[in-house]
């Protein structure tokens, strides 16, 4: 990454003819990440769980920039049939992607199943844009600077594997398995950038979390003291989702951004500030934890990625 005073969004190159996926785009970062890459120029497809709530996002972009191309699409990320079915939509309408930015998540809700019977937060923010990525991984290919961001966070660095009680069944902590997910993340994109690098994929797998932001993500679903510390507590220290966001748009756009990478704010502690690439944890870039966690996705969502064949 070249030396820069400040990076914001207002650096974000011409996006016209691009075409990008963005999960969870009706609220906090997602929302914020949709309305700088349409003031570029870019199609956005807006990935969300609630439909009407996806057009009201629409509305409010559009109000503000007449003209934006955007399209809502349902997505529930923790039904990997729903997954399947973004996927097939969005095959039958477009010929290519350009970006696909894995940002949807939960934080700390109480012990839940998904669809497929799978901890909440493990499918949801990890399994579902596993096979989200596998399953569009053809049309990002036939991309121009094709990239997958991959949304994590710090709390990456405070997370392990519970492979004997993957789905919480035994004992189950909130933010234990909050964090499990976020290392999952951080997990899964390196593993595929080390993948998509092996193969001699044009794509590129970029890695950034946001610091800390001022969302629903932190009360939506979050009870007790999560909620408390999180979403009252130290809300002062937060900063707005515009700038959460930065990270994931210099993933997503900037020429400087390399495969691999983990951007997130430059500040102290990595709370807030202009992006830079920041240290991933040693456990994330584990060549062993690398493939278990690849074999185990592949085995509870039943998809293959098909990387080209190696030149």
């Amino acid at each position: 990454m070249k030396s820069q005073q400040r990076w914001t969004a207002e650096q974000i190159p011409d996006q016209a003819k691009r075409v990008f996926v963005v999960t969870g785009a009706n609220s906090g970062l997602g929302l914020a990440t949709t309305r700088a890459l349409a003031s570029r120029g870019a199609h956005v497809i807006l990935a969300v769980r609630d439909e009407a709530k996806g057009r009201r996002a629409v509305a409010e972009i559009t109000a503000e920039q007449p003209g934006a191309h955007l399209e809502v699409r349902p997505l529930d990320l923790a039904d990997l049939d729903s997954v399947r079915a973004f996927a097939d939509g969005v095959r039958s309408d477009h010929e290519r992607l350009d970006v696909l930015i894995n940002n949807a998540g939960v934080m700390a809700p109480p012990r839940t199943l998904s669809a497929q019977g799978h901890e909440l937060q493990f499918a949801a923010n990890h399994l579902g844009h596993f096979a989200l990525t596998g399953l569009l991984l053809d049309l990002l290919t036939d991309g121009t600077d094709p990239r997958v961001v991959t949304v994590s966070s710090t709390n990456h660095r405070q997370g392990r594997f519970f492979y004997d009680d993957i789905s919480g069944e035994h004992k189950y902590s909130p933010m234990a398995f909050y964090n499990q997910s976020k290392l999952a993340n951080a997990v899964f994109g390196w593993e595929l950038h080390r993948r998509l690098t092996a193969a001699g994929s044009p794509v590129r797998s970029v890695l950034a979390h946001p610091g800390y932001v001022s969302t629903n993500l932190q009360t939506s679903l979050a009870t007790g003291m999560v909620n408390m510390v999180f979403g009252r507590i130290l809300i002062p220290l937060a900063q707005p989702p515009h700038q959460g966001a930065w990270p994931q748009l210099y993933a997503a756009t900037s020429p400087d951004a390399e495969g691999g990478q983990f951007i997130g704010p430059g500040g102290m502690g990595e709370l807030r500030g202009s992006p830079k690439p920041v240290q991933l944890s040693a456990t994330a870039v584990e060549a062993e934890t690398g493939r278990r966690l690849w074999e185990l996705s592949e085995q509870l969502t039943a998809v293959r990625f098909a990387f080209p064949a190696a030149a």
